[in-house]
């Protein structure tokens, strides 16, 4: 897609993987924008043009999506761990010469921001989660509802390749279903923003790791969120989620939030999951607010 002529995209070299990027602005405020699945960077499309004034927007791939390197994974699933790609934005952000950034996360990058900001207090200075629940909660609080909404997240983890087989049979029916079902009753995904996606989807090698993504959480995330339970984020928190969406419907979000997070405030937006392509401009509106 077309950035426009403040902007570039190129790779950075961390220790643990080749991290594409979009990154430029007219603002000098550095604020990281981390996408979910099954998207990539590209899913920031329609706020960026409404940010791109006030601050430097760096848009990564995570490892494993995207134009992003896809490191062959550890059997504890520690490649994909949220500590790993979170150590990959934290490089990122110093090889582009931010020693203190902004962060916002939409789901699988929520939860990459979510761990940024326990490893890295000293760096991230505020943050914005995007649809979520913390991941330890949610495990925690698995019942029938959740298990039915999330049915994916117990899907994704099942061993022997059996995930990548299924969703390699029809990588497009299965992105376009995770669009519809997670969006709004009047949600519109722009085709170009679509055909991105499927571009990077379609890869089996995103397949396999994106689903080792979705494994590491049920192990070895778990593990160290478990670890540090008796840590919150220090920094002021921004959380936003969908008035449509299955997060909304399930717990009282901000009251979760308090029990992970020192300072959390937000509100729900009128939308399904995906907020920055179904409600553009009061995210931008939020995020402006809160990150000025």
């Amino acid at each position: 897609m077309n950035w426009g002529e403040n902007f570039e995209q190129i790779r950075i070299q961390t220790s643990g993987a080749a991290i594409n990027l979009v990154h430029g602005g007219q603002g000098k405020q550095p604020l990281l924008l981390l996408h979910g699945y099954p998207q990539t960077h590209v899913m920031w499309h329609r706020v960026i043009p409404l940010l791109e004034p006030h601050f430097h927007l760096i848009c990564p791939d995570l490892r494993g999506y995207g134009d992003s390197e896809k490191p062959h994974p550890a059997p504890d699933h520690s490649t994909y761990s949220k500590r790993a790609m979170a150590a990959d934005m934290a490089e990122l952000m110093t090889g582009l010469g931010h020693e203190q950034f902004l962060v916002a996360g939409h789901d699988r990058g929520a939860r990459v921001a979510h761990r940024l900001a326990l490893d890295y207090p000293e760096r991230v200075s505020r943050a914005c989660v995007m649809d979520i629940a913390p991941t330890f909660h949610m495990f925690a609080h698995t019942d029938q509802h959740f298990a039915t909404g999330y049915y994916h997240w117990f899907f994704l983890i099942q061993p022997d390749g059996l995930p990548e087989r299924m969703i390699g049979a029809d990588p497009e029916y299965f992105l376009n279903q995770k669009l519809r079902r997670w969006s709004g009753s009047d949600a519109h995904f722009d085709p170009e923003a679509v055909a991105e996606y499927l571009r990077c989807f379609s890869d089996p090698v995103t397949i396999h790791a994106s689903c080792e993504d979705y494994r590491a959480a049920a192990t070895i995330d778990l593990k160290h969120d478990e670890q540090d339970r008796h840590r919150k984020i220090r920094c002021p928190l921004l959380v936003l989620w969908g008035k449509q969406g299955f997060v909304h419907r399930t717990y009282d979000v901000l009251e979760v939030w308090r029990d992970y997070a020192h300072q959390p405030e937000g509100r729900s937006l009128d939308c399904g999951h995906f907020l920055a392509e179904e409600a553009p401009e009061p995210v931008a509106r939020e995020l402006l607010n809160f990150f000025r």
